[in-house]
């Protein structure tokens, strides 16, 4: 790794060698202290429950999604998909194929397993099998959803020079990736990119895609030296936020601030988690009772549901046009129902949390504390966003019912 002669970022340093017992991107839970463990979520034992999606009361909205053409090709995606299959040996075909309902979709963790993790390691594959993946992923984003997730994994490479530690695990392709079902243009298939602060499922049926659960950090935000210098992520997640936070007036600012700051000393014990922060639909939340909060959408005035749009939009780009299209469509089918939250201030530089949750959206934006680095406060240079589809949305799980139900029966 680079040995920088100032390992400080934003006047913070790293956390002392060794901290965390990692070891090629996997956490050894036996060296892990206690408190720390008992904030992981459950992951495993989570992904053994039926899948039925975030709710806001147990109970699954019916009828939110349908089986559509939403105007993605399928075919240059099939193709990488089978390219880089036919690049594997029968072993690591074994170890990255997965059926369609696996549930390994649902092991993932934005911060590292406890477990034996599934798919391979990109850092284990040679350069021409890496960008073979790596191809997969590009044929199903868009240009923007594609330099965001290199983003996040360059920026992960970026931290292990900056702070001189875990050279097998703080690197850009310290990821794993799996395929499920059998790439086609007509059938169901997907895969899945996770590891540290990035963790995409992209579902794929026909002309539709589902690209959710999304979780995408970094810590932080921008490489300002090394060989990753300019890498950065979040500029416009946060522009958009603060856009839309910045017009409420004070009635409407009663309602959606939930807390005027973000620091731990101000806020109840359950919004200050060292792993979660204060989000609600991370890693093993896939059932999680997530009530409304905030101020609904009924109350913004027009301009200001446009910039609720307008924030929207800005995680949709993530997608190619037709399904991102698609995705805002449905938000606005639903944005009645929409609620806007936010927790901290709303200057330049300040920390601070937002959430979006619709019958058909949830999108939640987060500045953390240093986990690497040493800022025991949140600061706006960490960043975590979540992107989730309730009631049933997530890694295409209604979509795969339906089409059962229609050519399975």
């Amino acid at each position: 790794m680079t040995a920088f002669e100032d390992r400080r970022f934003m006047g913070f340093g790293p956390r002392p060698d060794g901290f965390y017992p990692l070891t090629r991107a996997v956490l050894d839970p036996e060296r892990l202290p206690p408190v720390l463990v008992e904030l992981l979520p459950p992951v495993l034992a989570a992904a053994k429950e039926p899948l039925s999606g975030i709710t806001t009361d147990g109970v699954v909205v019916p009828d939110l999604f349908a089986l559509q053409d939403e105007g993605f090709d399928p075919s240059p995606a099939v193709a990488a998909a089978r390219g880089f299959l036919a690049l594997l040996s029968p072993q690591q075909q074994a170890a990255v194929r997965f059926d369609i309902d696996a549930d390994q979709w649902r092991l993932w963790s934005n911060a590292f397993p406890l477990w034996e993790p599934h798919g391979l390691f990109l850092d284990d594959l040679d350069e021409t099998q890496r960008t073979a993946a790596l191809g997969v992923v590009d044929a199903c984003l868009s240009a923007r959803g594609f330099a965001d997730t290199r983003a996040a994994m360059q920026l992960n490479g970026a931290l292990g020079e900056l702070i001189g530690q875990y050279p097998d695990t703080l690197r850009e392709y310290a990821y794993f990736f799996a395929i499920y079902g059998e790439p086609s243009a007509e059938g169901p298939w997907g895969w899945q990119l996770w590891g540290h602060h990035l963790d995409v499922h992209c579902f794929v049926l026909g002309g539709q895609i589902v690209l959710t659960p999304a979780f995408i950090g970094a810590e932080p935000a921008v490489a300002d030296r090394g060989q990753y210098a300019g890498a950065r992520l979040f500029d416009a997640e946060r522009a958009a936020g603060l856009a839309l936070r910045r017009s409420l007036s004070a009635a409407q600012q009663s309602a959606a601030v939930l807390y005027q700051s973000i620091l731990s000393t101000d806020l109840p014990p359950e919004k200050v988690n060292f792993v979660d922060g204060r989000h609600q639909g991370g890693a093993g939340r896939d059932n999680r009772i997530i009530p409304y909060e905030g101020i609904p959408a009924s109350e913004l005035s027009p301009g200001q549901r446009e910039l609720l749009a307008d924030l929207v939009a800005v995680f949709a780009a993530r997608l190619p046009a037709g399904p991102a299209a698609a995705l805002a469509g449905r938000f606005r089918a639903h944005q009645d129902q929409a609620h806007l939250a936010w927790i901290g201030g709303a200057g330049d530089s300040d920390p601070f949390y937002y959430k979006v949750h619709s019958p058909v959206l949830l999108i939640e934006f987060d500045c953390h504390q240093g986990v690497f680095l040493d800022n025991e406060e949140p600061e706006p240079f960490h960043v975590h966003t979540i992107v989730r589809t309730p009631n049933g949305g997530d890694y295409g799980h209604d979509l795969l019912r339906q089409h059962y139900a229609r050519h399975h029966r």
